[in-house]
């Protein structure tokens, strides 16, 4: 039974040291991001980022509850196009994604407001490079982050590089058809 307690306990002592390395190392701003070539023109890429309704056909953390409630407002396509979801599942949560800035045929910006499991805020950036006759995708994210994220930051990247993946292969899908 020692052996099981002092087990633990280095185990905890463990976490506390890396609880405090990470708060001090890693900055409040958190940048993620992933690309994806395309083999399709930007136009089509386009067709399928340029308004919120066009991203929900591809967004990966839709799959997470089919029966997630979505209010869409705004005009689609233009600055000010906005959506709202709620689900039930705590890994959707709930909160707003509004797009900010359309320059057309090269980025896409968006601020999203969660507002469950977590509340906060973050902007996410889809650009568009050309590649001879295919596209170049990059899928940002940006936000502030507190010091207990910060403590999860493996773990988010981790859940980000995968949901990204996702959602970079479901676009790449539909702009290549």
């Amino acid at each position: 039974m020692k052996t099981f307690l002092k087990m633990i306990g280095v185990l905890v002592l463990l976490f506390l040291v890396y609880a405090v390395i990470a708060m001090l190392a890693f900055g409040n701003k958190y940048h993620y991001e992933k690309s994806i070539i395309i083999h399709a023109p930007k136009e089509s890429v386009w067709q399928q980022i340029s308004s919120m309704q066009a991203v929900n056909r591809w967004n990966p953390w839709l799959k997470l509850d089919p029966g997630m409630k979505i209010v869409y407002s705004g005009t689609e396509g233009q600055v000010g196009d906005k959506y709202c979801w709620d689900s039930k599942n705590d890994e959707a949560g709930a909160g707003c994604q509004e797009i900010k800035e359309l320059v057309p045929y090269q980025r896409q910006k968006t601020e999203m407001i969660f507002k469950k499991p977590f509340e906060g805020e973050a902007v996410s950036e889809m650009i568009l490079y050309p590649e001879g006759n295919a596209t170049k995708v990059t899928w940002t994210m940006d936000t502030e982050q507190d010091a207990m994220m910060k403590i999860m930051r493996p773990v988010m990247d981790y859940q980000m590089g995968k949901s990204y993946g996702e959602g970079l292969d479901s676009l790449k899908k539909l702009a290549e058809q």
